[in-house]
């Protein structure tokens, strides 16, 4: 018949089939990481009660409190129920915090599930990050100026997001690391060098960059590992310091960096050479990659002091990021001195393992887990080829339309209520009359 199409030609036009199995299993994922994202969060209930949360979902909100305003965050719960038609910031987890919502901070607006609120939130915290601003290039995310694909870590220590490329190391290309801890916070908390040196990964070296086509574009080489295990592979952007044992070979200076107070008679002792000359290709990589051997140690460590112990070897320091494995914070030494000194520098979290956002995240998949069998799964099972296939064409309509209406919401940076969902489903199943309505009609 004039015209008429080949099986095979019809065949090539179609779809990839897609079984409705491979569906549920999409969106099973989908589900897990939403849960792992709120942790278990409340969505019904203010979280002012509980105090300052050890860790939980936060948004801000650019409506009630935009940049020149007080900064502020609010619970899961009162973004739906407060701030359902305003723009919102999500912050994913931020620790020690007590929701703002309809205190000080919001001059025309009251909480509508816990009012009776103190003015202030004295213990909170708050960054850029509260007016949708990250990193040091103080920028929003997703930024529709950056054309630069790159992704957003989170630094475990001021929990600010950071661009990979702005960190002076970039992220192990085997992305396998746990936690990250910043520039900034490297210098607060230098004590973190003397276990970055055996811990930590230094990830990549950046070694310039060049301008192409008005985009920033980064040029990076791996560097090997140390053989005897003490020098950080670190080479980030800007100035390094070898820490070395004092053995009379190097008397330059002595170093002067924040020690803990237990530790400063050892360290008179120590000595450092430093280089000030930037990295800027990979011919002074090799030239700033020096192997050190051990050396005999002068100084004796005080006992039980992990921390003294390692800060008695040589290592490297860098002005750069470093990048931390699973179940590192149980290496951190926890002697008398040193949990003095983590409460001095406002982190005695670290010595939390159940700080960790891995751990807030699989709070939040327990307790979502249920040992109930999925009713939809039992549906499938008990139908056979042709009901299976109708079911899979109705189920791909809701996702197609449920998709783009939720659009139209994270368009208008706007939160979906219950309302709304209801009125979606009405909306459906009053377009899946009148289709078989029509189709009856025809069909007579």
């Amino acid at each position: 018949m004039a015209g008429a199409e080949s099986p095979t030609g019809c065949q090539a036009e179609l779809e990839p089939v897609v079984s409705l199995v491979d569906v549920l299993e999409e969106d099973e994922e989908l589900e897990n990481e939403a849960c792992a994202v709120l942790g278990g969060s409340d969505s019904e209930k203010c979280s002012y009660s509980q105090g300052s949360v050890k860790r939980q979902a936060l948004y801000a909100c650019s409506t009630c409190t935009p940049e020149g305003e007080e900064p502020a965050g609010i619970c899961l719960a009162c973004s739906y129920e407060c701030h359902g038609s305003h723009k919102l910031f999500e912050l994913y987890t931020k620790r020690n915090f007590r929701c703002d919502c309809g205190n000080s901070k919001f001059k025309n607006l009251e909480c509508k599930l816990f009012p009776d609120k103190s003015k202030v939130n004295s213990c909170n915290k708050y960054n850029d990050n509260f007016f949708g601003l990250y990193c040091i290039c103080k920028r929003p995310y997703p930024d529709p100026e950056d054309e630069v694909p790159d992704e957003m870590i989170q630094c475990v220590v001021c929990e600010d997001w950071f661009h990979g490329r702005h960190l002076g190391a970039i992220p192990p290309e085997s992305g396998d690391f746990q936690e990250m801890v910043c520039q900034s916070c490297m210098r607060r908390c230098s004590f973190l060098w003397a276990y970055a040196a055996q811990l930590a990964d230094g990830g990549t070296a950046c070694n310039e960059v060049t301008p192409r086509n008005g985009v920033k574009t980064q040029h990076v080489t791996r560097l090997p590992a140390e053989d005897d295990g003490l020098l950080l592979n670190a080479v980030g952007m800007g100035d390094q310091d070898v820490i070395k044992p004092a053995n009379g070979a190097h008397q330059d200076k002595t170093l002067k960096e924040n020690v803990p107070e237990q530790g400063r008679d050892a360290d008179k002792e120590v000595k450092a050479e430093r280089n000030d000359e930037p990295c800027t290709s990979s011919s002074s990589e090799a030239h700033l990659q020096t192997v050190f051997k051990n050396e005999n140690i002068k100084t004796e460590p005080q006992s039980g002091c992990r921390l003294q112990e390692l800060q008695a070897k040589q290592f490297l320091k860098k002005d750069a990021a470093t990048y931390w494995p699973l179940n590192w914070r149980s290496r951190l030494c926890t002697c008398q001195d040193c949990m003095k000194m983590y409460g001095d520098l406002d982190v005695l979290f670290l010595t939390d393992e159940c700080d960790t956002v891995l751990a807030y995240e699989n709070k939040g998949k327990s307790d979502q887990a249920t040992d109930r069998r999925d009713p939809l799964m039992d549906t499938l099972s008990s139908m056979n080829r042709v009901q299976q296939v109708e079911l899979i064409c109705e189920y791909n309509d809701l996702k197609t339309e449920l998709k783009d209406y939720l659009k139209r919401f994270a368009d208008e940076g706007t939160v979906v209520k219950r309302e709304d969902i209801q009125q979606f489903f009405e909306e459906f199943q009053s377009k899946k009359r009148r289709r078989v309505d029509g189709l009856q009609y025809y069909c007579s």
